[in-house]
């Protein structure tokens, strides 16, 4: 798995982040979903260094490996801000001051607010199986209530869902070997077989709701948009298209001057059911648009 990457530990800002990294020539940054690891990728980062990329791949902040530093009441070091900012931090260490960003499912959020905090910094950003948070939030009815139930149960405070979770995460969080291929489901059961890193990702969602949809909506009223070329991706056996319609016209009030993207044949965990497919897609949209990368 990841032949001829490098297994790191880099400084974040505030949390020490384990990284992924390997390749050569134009930098791109992988960012996972919940529950997974950077090893979601590894199907995905040798095709993109094998096409001549600088390829990293974190932990996401309280995820697999990586710190999970203590909470707060409002949740804010599980904030989409600063895991954001724990990558600008890993990629500047590594070299790179300017960067493509691929993000999956929470890993999309984050990448989302890298992108609109340090426009400087993403040439390109690409996010999977998302719509913005806020806009996520702002728009739920009783159906997404229905089929995002995770959000609110892992999000709530008042009867923590950890207990739960811990009693037999394998059950909860699923997965199997084949689906994920055999390395990247040890390196995901060690994860979610720690409470901590359970804790972290419940976290993650707490701050979902708070402090995460505050950014968004801060953004949202100061007419504050992606910079950078943006593309959306989701997957056709996933519920995005039944939850919104049209997908990318969700992201027209976020996006710059270009919005691409579509549907791709694919389960949720785009990078493990369809990796060629998606790099193919990504790489053209770069190309496309005239990105760094």
């Amino acid at each position: 798995m990841f032949e001829g990457f490098k297994l790191t530990r880099c400084e974040g800002n505030g949390a020490r982040l384990q990284v992924r990294h390997g390749g050569g020539g134009p930098p791109v940054l992988l960012l996972h979903g919940h529950p997974r690891t950077h090893a979601t990728w590894h199907r995905v980062a040798p095709l993109l260094a094998a096409a001549g990329h600088t390829v990293v791949c974190p932990d996401l902040r309280g995820y697999g490996e990586s710190d999970k530093p203590p909470s707060d009441p409002e949740h804010r070091p599980y904030s989409k801000r600063a895991m954001a900012d724990d990558c600008l931090a890993v990629m500047r260490r590594l070299g790179h001051e300017r960067f493509a960003v691929v993000g999956h499912d929470r890993g999309a959020y984050v990448a989302t607010r890298l992108a609109l905090d340090h426009p400087h910094a993403v040439s390109a950003l690409s996010v999977l199986d998302a719509v913005p948070l806020g806009e996520a939030l702002h728009r739920c009815d009783a159906r997404f209530a229905a089929r995002w139930w995770h959000w609110f149960f892992l999000g709530q405070t008042d009867k923590p869902a950890e207990r739960l979770i811990d009693a037999d995460p394998d059950a909860w969080y699923g997965g199997t070997p084949g689906q994920m291929g055999a390395e990247a489901y040890e390196d995901y059961r060690r994860a979610i077989h720690d409470p901590a890193t359970v804790h972290a990702m419940c976290e993650d969602y707490r701050a979902g709701l708070g402090v995460d949809r505050e950014h968004d909506d801060t953004d949202r009223r100061a007419g504050r948009r992606i910079r950078c070329p943006l593309q959306v991706l989701w997957a056709t056996r996933d519920d995005m298209a039944d939850l919104y319609g049209d997908v990318l016209d969700v992201w027209r009030d976020w996006a710059g001057d270009r919005l691409d993207g579509g549907p791709i044949a694919s389960g949720h965990h785009i990078a493990e059911e369809a990796p060629a497919e998606l790099v193919t897609l990504v790489r053209g949209f770069w190309q496309a648009a005239g990105a760094h990368a």
